[in-house]
């Protein structure tokens, strides 16, 4: 194989407990899967998940969700963005709960449905006032009976930040339309605020009775902002291993130029790498002179640009190092560790970037 990830279900297992540890009795854990379960794999990792007593999954578009139908998935699964006018008779028919973002939309659903609030991330979501809301609501099922409010939801623009005031005010703006639901004696089965961050910085206030972990579940928490921010309650681990093979190993003489452009000159003789994988695998292109890899348990340099199909690396230090095996882009070995936060430091970008660039023609291996 020219470049793979091992993913480990037992990991993913682990960090799932580790959420609904966090999260404690009463407080739902639904697990995100979209975008092919952050590149993981949708259908393998769900199927994990619902072995370790999932029961809710979420994913970003309809298509997603007949995916793991159509793989046997018995959860419940969420529609987060996704009620385009085409695939609205599939959400029945594939039994698939979507999330509904306008008063017009509520018309028009037909099954049991989430009402997003647009507490103020200025994304999807309704920001009419709780009257319009509830009217909405009764007016729809009036109509179509079969097609309750189940939940009440939204969703955080910076949770990690203690700095800004930004999550206690979507907070706010999110209770004034809950209450509204209450004093009307109609508060919904499910109300959910929080992703992973919230969860892992346990801001206990904005739970609800259901939290949606995606980052989290793959092994990472992002870092928190602020003088006074807590330290994460939530400790997981990655869950994703990437490797590539060495196609072939060369010496070049000081002063050679590697790589597209010639952006990299050896300062001295060199050993080089050359590894089965580019950016159309997912290295980040703004790796190439900066980006490191793991080989033969050593931190070794990419030199040169990152091309789409090959990445050169600097093995000086590495002498047994062969055409044929292979090296770590992310993951573990001996003491020596590079997770998708680092390299994505070092691109310039954030890790779910990294981890969702990882392209669908690097195989995926599953590991307990």
């Amino acid at each position: 194989m020219r470049s793979w990830v091992e993913v480990s279900l037992r990991r993913i297992r682990a960090n799932y407990r580790a959420v609904r540890d966090v999260a404690g009795a009463g407080v739902e854990v639904m697990p995100v899967v979209k975008a092919d379960a952050y590149r993981h794999g949708a259908v393998e990792v769900s199927r994990a998940l619902v072995h370790e007593g999932a029961t809710w999954l979420a994913v970003s578009s309809v298509e997603e969700g007949i995916a793991l139908r159509a793989a046997g998935n018995p959860a419940r699964i969420l529609v987060m963005a996704d009620f385009l006018r085409e695939d609205r008779e599939a959400l029945g028919a594939y039994n698939l709960t979507p999330v509904i973002h306008s008063l017009e939309d509520v018309a028009a659903v037909r099954v049991p449905y989430h009402l997003k609030i647009d507490s103020g991330m200025g994304r999807l979501g309704t920001r009419a006032a709780p009257s319009e809301i509830l009217e909405a609501v009764a007016a729809a099922e009036a109509s179509t009976p079969g097609a309750p409010l189940e939940g009440l939801m939204t969703h955080f623009a910076s949770a990690g930040n203690f700095e800004s005031p930004q999550t206690e005010e979507q907070i706010r703006s999110f209770e004034r339309i809950l209450a509204a639901f209450r004093e009307a004696g109609r508060t919904p089965r499910y109300v959910h605020l929080s992703s992973s961050i919230a969860v892992a910085y346990k801001r206990t206030e904005a739970w609800g009775n259901l939290v949606r972990p995606g980052h989290a579940i793959y092994g990472y928490v992002s870092p928190a902002r602020g003088a006074g921010a807590p330290k994460p309650a939530l400790n997981v681990s990655p869950a994703l291993t990437w490797k590539v093979t060495v196609l072939n190993i060369k010496e070049v003489e000081e002063g050679a130029l590697i790589g597209y452009g010639g952006i990299h000159r050896a300062a001295r003789p060199m050993r080089i790498a050359v590894l089965a994988a580019g950016y159309a695998d997912g290295i980040p292109h703004r790796l190439g002179n900066r980006g490191q890899v793991i080989a033969t348990g050593k931190l070794a340099p990419i030199v040169g640009a990152v091309s789409m199909d090959l990445t050169t690396v600097d093995v000086t230090h590495c002498p047994d190092l062969r055409a044929g095996d292979a090296v770590m882009l992310l993951g573990k070995e001996g003491n020596v560790s590079i997770d998708a936060q680092q390299m994505a430091r070092t691109a310039g970008t954030i890790s779910y970037a990294v981890l969702c660039g990882i392209h669908a023609r690097v195989k995926r291996l599953y590991v307990d």
